[in-house]
Protein backbone atom coordinates (compact mmCIF):
# COMPACT_ATOMS: atom_id res chain seq x y z
CA UNK A 1 0.00 0.00 0.00
CA UNK A 2 1.18 3.80 -0.72
CA UNK A 3 1.88 5.92 1.29
CA UNK A 4 -0.47 8.88 1.73
CA UNK A 5 2.08 12.33 1.32
CA UNK A 6 0.71 15.50 2.40
CA UNK A 7 2.12 18.73 3.47
CA UNK A 8 0.33 22.22 5.54
CA UNK A 9 -2.26 24.46 2.71
CA UNK A 10 -2.87 21.12 0.70
CA UNK A 11 -6.27 20.73 -0.88
CA UNK A 12 -7.71 17.22 -0.09
CA UNK A 13 -10.34 15.09 -0.90
CA UNK A 14 -12.12 13.18 2.08
CA UNK A 15 -13.81 9.48 1.50
CA UNK A 16 -17.42 10.64 3.05
CA UNK A 17 -18.97 14.00 1.85
CA UNK A 18 -19.87 16.69 4.83
CA UNK A 19 -23.44 18.04 5.59
CA UNK A 20 -22.77 21.08 2.94
CA UNK A 21 -22.14 18.90 -0.06
CA UNK A 22 -18.50 19.23 -0.54
CA UNK A 23 -15.75 16.24 0.13
CA UNK A 24 -13.06 19.08 -0.30
CA UNK A 25 -10.87 20.21 2.71
CA UNK A 26 -7.69 22.35 3.12
CA UNK A 27 -5.02 21.39 5.61
CA UNK A 28 -4.42 24.16 7.97
CA UNK A 29 -2.58 22.85 11.12
CA UNK A 30 -0.07 19.44 10.98
CA UNK A 31 1.11 17.74 14.27
CA UNK A 32 -0.20 14.94 15.86
CA UNK A 33 -3.64 15.75 15.27
CA UNK A 34 -4.55 17.28 11.89
CA UNK A 35 -7.02 20.86 11.42
CA UNK A 36 -8.56 20.44 8.08
CA UNK A 37 -10.97 23.14 6.78
CA UNK A 38 -13.97 22.92 4.15
CA UNK A 39 -13.81 24.67 1.46
CA UNK A 40 -17.76 24.80 0.96
CA UNK A 41 -18.89 26.00 3.89
CA UNK A 42 -15.31 26.87 6.39
CA UNK A 43 -16.02 24.58 9.02
CA UNK A 44 -12.77 22.98 10.83
CA UNK A 45 -12.47 19.55 11.99
CA UNK A 46 -9.51 18.61 14.13
CA UNK A 47 -8.66 14.60 13.73
CA UNK A 48 -5.90 12.34 15.19
CA UNK A 49 -3.10 11.99 12.34
CA UNK A 50 -3.75 8.05 12.15
CA UNK A 51 -7.85 8.65 11.53
CA UNK A 52 -7.26 11.08 9.01
CA UNK A 53 -4.91 9.12 6.90
CA UNK A 54 -7.47 6.77 7.09
CA UNK A 55 -10.32 8.59 5.86
CA UNK A 56 -8.39 10.62 3.29
CA UNK A 57 -9.10 9.69 -0.43
CA UNK A 58 -6.63 11.41 -2.47
CA UNK A 59 -4.57 15.34 -2.66
CA UNK A 60 -6.41 17.14 -5.16
CA UNK A 61 -3.88 20.22 -5.07
CA UNK A 62 -0.26 20.77 -3.69
CA UNK A 63 0.78 23.94 -1.71
CA UNK A 64 3.22 25.84 -3.43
Amino acid sequence: MEEKTFQLNDIVEMKKQHPCGTNRWKIIRLGMDIRIKCLGCSHSVLLPRKEFVRKMKKVIDHAD
